[in-house]
């Protein structure tokens, strides 16, 4: 019998609108290529930008939050393997997962660790550097951990993620699965398509701008960054792509001072393919930043933070330079865009880094294997992660009769 594979999402799959999109997209592919039955369910309403997933074959299913339908959609699916997408998903969600649904394999989907982000956030506003106690102290932190403990297996996209995740948390090997993003290895026919360091031109930023840290990085590249790179070169131009671009961020726009901002682009991978250079400086943020992994695809170099770059490389060099200072940050980005020994050596480091870490075919057997060990051995697991029980056990007592009292608050009155 094949699996019955659900996905609970966060929002509909937007893979050109942001690297969680793309990532999910992967995910989907993953399982459809095992000839899985994939079910698709979202509260979130949809925009102009998601992916049909009824084509790949997959079931797209509207649900309600804080509704015993989603029970009754539960016990007639009847999933094996049910992925939350985020860890707000699972506490929406996984009670009654586990409560209708006691068998299936549960897998949450991290996207990235949202509390390393938020903290960083704040400790960013506050001109505080990052530490470790503030993220032992957040709240955010207390319920995305939960969530992990809760669920029988989490992905985690970033290898300094994991480690945080093992050595400051003690969360246990087994709960845990490293799974990057999926791509197929760049080959020769691919680097033979690729533009030419004569041939591109300007620079390049693309982000989500629902995303704060892409906010925060395009207001340092306009005010700390660009102007010292102007002067040096006068004819070149700073393009801003992006899904949601605000307000904010529209009033940047100066053609005089040639920072543009172009807004949603329909295909990521053919602006990131005609720019030269690709500027990405990070001050917050977490997991792997989707415009740094498609630029080494695009064979367009790139500058950025440490967390811009963090677990994304290992001890490979990285796809350009790695620069936190704003008036280095400047000099590096017209050192890649006019030597062109420095340029195409940042290439090959991409194509390196591509090859090694993201390689799907690399990645996905051993995954799609710890897989079905698990189902084969789901009570043993779940018999050794006590503290997974015993918050199981507290959520279906708070976060169920809370989800029940808004559910009877939301009816009409008779």
């Amino acid at each position: 019998m094949k699996p019955k594979v659900l996905i609970i999402g966060a929002v509909w799959v937007e893979p050109n609108s942001s690297a969680a999109g793309g990532r999910m997209l992967q995910l989907i592919q993953l399982f459809l290529a095992q000839h899985w039955q994939v079910t698709f369910a979202c509260a979130s309403q949809k925009s102009t930008k998601e992916t049909s997933l009824t084509e790949l074959g997959v079931k797209e299913v509207s649900i309600q939050l804080n509704s015993s339908s989603f029970d009754d959609f539960l016990n007639e699916l009847q999933p094996t393997i049910v992925m939350f997408d985020r860890f707000m998903i699972e506490e929406q969600f996984g009670w009654r997962v586990a409560e209708h649904c006691p068998n299936a394999l549960r897998i949450l989907d991290t996207e990235d660790l949202h509390f390393l982000r938020k903290v960083r956030h704040q400790q960013y506003k506050k001109g505080e550097n990052f530490s470790n106690e503030a993220l032992l102290k957040a709240e955010d932190t207390k319920r995305e951990i939960a969530a992990i403990l809760r669920c029988d297996l989490s992905l985690i996209i970033s290898s300094y993620e994991l480690e945080l995740l093992k050595i400051l948390f003690k969360i246990d090997e087994s709960l845990l699965y490293y799974l990057p993003f999926l791509f197929n290895k760049i080959d020769a026919s691919q680097t033979q398509k690729w533009q030419s360091f004569e041939d591109k031109k300007d620079f390049i930023f693309i982000g989500n701008f629902y995303h704060k840290p892409n906010i925060d990085a395009v207001l340092t590249l306009k005010k700390q960054i660009w102007s010292t790179i102007k002067k040096q070169l006068p004819n070149v131009e700073m393009h801003i792509y992006g899904a949601y671009v605000n307000q904010q961020i529209k009033e940047l726009h100066n053609a005089k001072e040639g920072f543009l901002i172009k807004g949603f682009a329909e295909n990521s991978k053919s602006v990131i393919s005609k720019a030269k250079v690709v500027l990405a400086p990070l001050n917050f943020g977490a997991g792997i930043k989707g415009k740094l992994t498609e630029a080494m695809i695009c064979g367009t170099p790139s500058i950025t933070s440490k967390i811009g770059a963090e677990g994304m490389h290992e001890n490979l060099s990285w796809n350009g330079f790695i620069e936190n200072n704003y008036k280095q940050f400047a000099k590096k980005a017209i050192e890649l865009y006019t030597n062109k020994n420095s340029w195409e050596q940042s290439q090959k480091n991409g194509i390196e880094i591509i090859n090694q870490i993201y390689d799907k075919d690399k990645l996905e057997l051993p995954f799609i294997n710890r897989i079905k060990q698990l189902q084969e051995n789901i009570e043993q697991h779940r018999t050794k992660n006590f503290l997974g029980s015993l918050l199981q056990h507290e959520t279906l007592q708070a976060t169920k009769y809370m989800s029940k009292w808004i559910e009877e608050k939301n009816k009409p009155n008779m």
